[in-house]
C-alpha cells in the first residue's frame, strides 16, 4: 500500500445500515446492499453480512482462516510509528511510500524481551499480526493516518481482518512513562484517575459521564478502539506503585464509577458498538493486594497475599463483577500468583473454598475459567498483561515457551497474550498435539500434555472472541476515519473545558489555619515566596521557574523565603520504580536520604541498609516555614498524591494543606487563590507513619497488605490506637485524620 490511504478511501452508504470503507477491498452487492469481500472470493459469505450477529459472523469467519493466520492473532505486542520512536531512539526508521509506516527491520530489547522484527508492512501482510499496543504520542491526525494505512495493508491480504491498536489511556494529565502512562497532552486531560475519584467524591458521579463520552468520541474520531483501561483494583497496600492508576480504595466507589463509565465509552449497557471503544479492565483478580507493595514486574512481588479472610470477595472482585455485568469487552489478569501458605481462607461466588493454585492469574484455571467466566459470567476475550511467556512467568518457569502459551490459552483460557510476536512458539505449542513431540520428551511433572498444547478448539475459540469485538466495532465494514475531522473532535474546547473543572474539583483540601483562600486582600502588600520541590533537584528548579512565571503579575514574588510573608509551595514527591525492584519497601515518607533497610530475597528487612530519598531538599521547608513564621506569616503547601504518601515531615510546618492527583497546577492555583471553592474529598487514607507499615521478621505487616485503609483499624494492635480507637490514618496539628472522604472546604 504505497499511497496514503487517508486520500483514498472510498465509502458505500446502506440505508439503515453501516457505511462500508475500503481503499482496494472488493465490495459485494446484495440484496441491493453493500458488503465487504472479507475472504476475497468474489462470493458472499455468511460472515461478508453485517446483518448478522457478531458472534456467528467470527464463529465462521475463523473456520476459513489458516492456522498461522490464527496463531499470530493469539499475541498483541508494541509496535513502532514511523515519526514517532520515543521507546526506540537507536532505531532508524525507513518510512513506507505513503510517508506513515516504518518498513524497516528491527532488533532490539525490551523489558519484555528481545525482538527480532520485520518493517510493518510485512508484520501485517506475512505475519499476519493483527494486535498492536501503541505507546506513541502523537498528533490526532498523526495517529489517524497510521491506523488507516494499518487496514489498508491489512486490506491487501488474502482474508481481510483489521488491526487493532490498543493503548494505555490518554485521556488523564501525568508524567508520560512507557508502559504506565504512555500518553498525556494531546487528547483532553482530565486529572489523574484518583483525582476524578476525589472530585466525584466531593461532587457527583454524573461527572464521570462527561469524562466516559469525551474518551469514546475522541479515540473513535482517530479510529483508535480499543483501550487498556480502567484499572478496577482496589488499593490496599499502599506501597504499591499502580496506586496511582486506580480509582482509589473505596470499592463502592469503583463499582459507581465502572457502571457508568463502560457503557458510556463502549457505547451501550450490552457492549461495544460501531461508535464505541472496546474497554479492557485490569487487573483481574486486583492487583492492590500487594505483599508490602512489591510489583509483579519483578521477582519479590510475585504472590497476591490475602491475611484477611473473606477480603477477596469482600474488597476486590466487586468492581470485577461490575465490568462483567456492563459487558466489558476484555478483562486483563495479572501477573501475580495467589498465595496459599500465606492467606486466609478465601471464598468463591458460591461460597465455596476457593482454590490457590501457585500460578499466575493468567495461567490460573480456577481463577479465569471458574470464578471469571463460570461464576462471574464473563462473556468477553481475556488478554494478559504484558510479559507472561519471557519475563512474568511466575509460577511456570518450569514449563518452555511454547508450553506457556498453550497452558494459558488451552487450559486457563487466555485469549489474546499481550509481550511479544510469538509466532513461532506458537506454532510448536500447536504442532506439539499431533506430532508426537512428547513421546520423546519428558511432560514436566505436575501437568499433562493436554494442558500444554495448544489445540484447533482452543485456538479456534481465542480467535473468535477478538474477531468477535472487531465486527461488533464495525472495524470489518469501515475502520477508516478521517484525520481532520479527528483532530478537531479532539480540539474540541467543551471537553478540555469539562476537563479543567473536573481539575478543580479533584483538590482536596486538607488543613485550613485560616489562611486560605488567598485572596487578592490577603495578597496585597504581602512577599509570596514560591517553590516546587521534587524528587530530583533539577526538575524542582524547572518547575519553579515555570510556577514563579505562572504567578508573574498576580502577586508580589520574592526570591528570598528569609523576606517573605507567605511561602507557596508545591510539592512533587516520587518513590522507585515501575519495572525495577527498590533495595527495601516502596518509601513513602517524604524525605531525603532517609535510612531505611534492604529486604532479602524472600522481602523480608534485613540489617542491611541504604538511603531513600522522595523529596529532594524536603528539610528545607521546615527551614522556610520557620523564617516565614518568624515574620508573621502563613505556609500554603499542595501535594501531589500519586501515592499514599506519609505527610508528617511537611504538614506540622504548613497553615494551609491541599492534595491534587496529576491535577493541573493552574487549578491548584484556582483553588489556593480563591477563584473555586474546594469540594475534592480524598479517595485514599493517607497512613500516619512508619509504625503502621512496619514489617517484622517473617515478612508481615502489622497493618494487612489485604484490606483498604479505611477499614484497617479493624485489624490493627490496640496499642497503636489512639483515643478515638483510631491507627492506621494521619492526625494532622489540627486534630483532622487524613481518611478516605476527608476534605475540607471554605465555608
Amino acid at each position: 500500500m504505497a499511497k496514503k490511504a487517508s486520500d483514498h478511501v472510498k465509502y458505500y452508504s446502506n440505508p439503515n445500515g453501516p457505511v462500508i470503507g475500503t481503499v482496494s477491498r472488493r465490495i459485494l452487492e446484495h440484496d441491493g446492499l453493500y458488503f465487504k469481500d472479507l475472504d476475497g472470493s468474489g462470493e458472499f459469505k455468511p460472515y461478508d453480512d453485517w446483518r448478522l450477529p457478531p458472534e456467528e459472523r467470527a464463529a465462521a469467519y475463523v473456520k476459513t482462516l489458516t492456522v498461522d493466520e490464527k496463531i499470530a492473532q493469539l499475541f498483541i505486542s508494541d509496535w513502532r510509528m514511523g515519526k514517532y520512536l520515543q521507546q526506540f531512539p537507536e532505531h532508524t526508521p525507513q518510512l513506507d511510500e505513503s510517508g506513515t509506516l516504518d518498513d524497516a527491520s528491527f532488533s532490539g530489547k525490551t523489558i519484555f524481551g528481545k525482538q527480532n522484527l520485520p518493517g510493518t508492512t510485512e508484520l501485517i501482510q506475512k505475519w499476519f499480526a493483527r494486535h498492536l499496543i501503541l505507546r506513541a504520542n502523537p498528533t490526532p491526525e498523526d495517529l489517524t493516518d497510521w491506523l488507516n494505512q494499518l487496514h489498508a495493508v491489512a486490506e491487501e491480504c488474502e482474508h481481510f481482518v483489521p488491526v487493532q491498536v490498543a493503548s494505555n489511556s490518554r485521556n488523564e494529565n501525568g508524567e508520560v512513562v512507557f508502559g504506565m502512562n504512555d500518553a498525556a497532552g494531546v487528547f483532553a486531560a482530565w486529572p489523574g484517575t484518583m483525582g476524578i475519584a476525589a472530585a466525584v467524591k466531593g461532587d457527583s458521579i454524573d461527572l464521570v459521564d462527561d469524562f466516559a463520552d469525551c474518551i469514546r468520541r475522541e479515540w473513535d474520531a482517530t479510529g483508535l478502539k480499543k483501550g487498556y483501561m480502567y484499572m478496577a483494583d482496589v488499593m490496599t497496600d499502599p506501597r504499591w506503585q499502580r496506586t496511582y492508576g486506580t480509582f482509589g480504595e473505596d470499592p463502592e466507589l469503583i463499582c459507581q464509577i465502572f457502571r457508568r463509565i463502560i457503557p458510556k465509552i463502549q457505547g451501550s449497557e450490552e457492549g461495544v458498538t460501531s461508535d464505541g471503544v472496546a474497554m479492557t479492565v485490569k487487573h483481574f483478580p486486583g492487583g492492590g493486594a500487594r505483599e508490602n507493595g512489591f510489583d509483579p514486574h519483578y521477582q519479590m512481588g510475585q504472590w497476591n497475599v490475602y491475611q484477611t479472610e473473606g477480603s477477596l470477595e469482600k474488597y476486590h472482585i466487586p468492581g470485577f463483577q461490575v465490568a462483567v455485568d456492563c459487558n466489558a469487552s476484555s478483562i486483563m489478569p495479572y501477573y501475580a500468583k495467589p498465595a496459599k501458605d500465606k492467606s486466609a481462607p478465601q471464598t468463591d461466588k458460591n461460597g465455596d473454598p476457593m482454590p490457590m493454585l501457585p500460578y499466575g492469574f493468567a495461567y490460573n484455571k480456577p481463577f479465569i475459567d471458574g470464578l471469571l467466566r463460570r461464576q462471574m459470567g464473563f462473556r468477553g476475550y481475556v488478554n494478559s498483561d504484558t510479559g507472561i511467556v519471557h519475563n512474568m512467568s511466575w509460577g511456570v518457569e518450569m514449563l518452555d515457551k511454547p508450553e506457556r502459551i498453550g497452558f494459558a490459552v488451552n487450559n486457563a483460557g487466555v485469549d489474546l497474550i499481550s509481550g511479544l510476536f510469538d509466532n513461532a512458539y506458537g506454532r510448536e505449542a500447536y504442532d506439539r498435539a499431533v506430532n508426537g513431540y512428547y513421546d520423546t520428551h519428558p511432560v514436566p511433572e505436575g501437568f499433562t500434555k493436554e494442558e500444554l498444547v495448544l489445540t484447533d478448539q482452543a485456538l479456534d475459540r481465542a480467535v473468535a472472541r477478538t474477531l468477535t469485538e472487531m465486527f461488533r466495532l464495525g472495524m470489518f465494514e469501515n475502520p477508516y476515519r478521517d484525520p481532520q475531522k479527528a483532530a478537531q473532535v479532539i480540539a474540541n474546547q467543551a471537553d478540555w473545558d469539562k476537563a479543567m473543572d473536573v481539575h478543580r474539583k479533584s483538590v482536596v483540601l486538607l488543613k485550613n489555619d485560616g489562611v486560605l483562600p488567598l485572596t487578592q486582600d490577603k495578597l496585597t502588600g504581602k512577599k509570596v515566596y514560591a517553590a516546587c520541590f521534587h524528587k530530583k533537584a533539577d526538575a524542582a528548579k524547572t518547575a519553579t521557574d515555570a510556577l514563579r512565571q505562572q504567578l508573574a503579575g498576580q502577586m508580589e514574588l520574592t526570591e528570598e523565603y528569609q523576606e517573605a510573608d507567605i511561602a507557596l509551595l508545591l510539592l512533587n514527591p516520587s518513590s522507585g520504580e515501575y519495572f525495577n525492584a527498590t533495595p527495601g519497601y516502596l518509601e513513602l515518607d517524604l524525605c531525603d536520604g532517609k535510612e531505611v533497610p534492604d529486604v532479602d530475597n524472600e522481602g523480608r528487612p534485613t540489617d542491611k541498609t541504604h538511603k531513600e530519598t522522595t523529596l529532594a531538599n524536603v528539610d528545607q521547608i521546615r527551614q522556610i516555614a520557620e523564617a516565614v513564621h518568624g515574620n508573621g506569616g502563613k505556609v500554603v503547601a499542595n501535594v501531589n498524591v500519586t501515592l499514599a504518601w506519609q505527610v508528617g515531615n511537611v504538614e506540622p510546618y504548613c497553615d494551609g494543606f491541599l492534595a491534587g492527583f496529576d491535577t493541573y497546577v493552574s487549578a491548584i492555583l484556582d483553588v489556593i487563590l480563591g477563584r473555586f471553592a474546594p469540594v475534592g474529598r480524598l479517595p485514599i487514607t493517607l497512613p500516619r507513619g512508619d509504625e503502621v507499615l512496619k514489617v517484622d521478621a517473617n515478612g508481615v505487616c502489622v497493618s494487612p497488605n489485604d484490606v483498604p485503609g479505611f477499614d484497617k483499624d479493624l485489624y490493627m494492635p490496640e496499642e497503636l490506637k489512639d483515643e478515638n480507637g483510631k491507627a492506621y490514618a494521619y492526625r494532622d496539628s489540627s486534630g483532622s485524620y487524613y481518611e478516605m472522604n476527608f476534605g475540607l472546604s471554605y465555608e
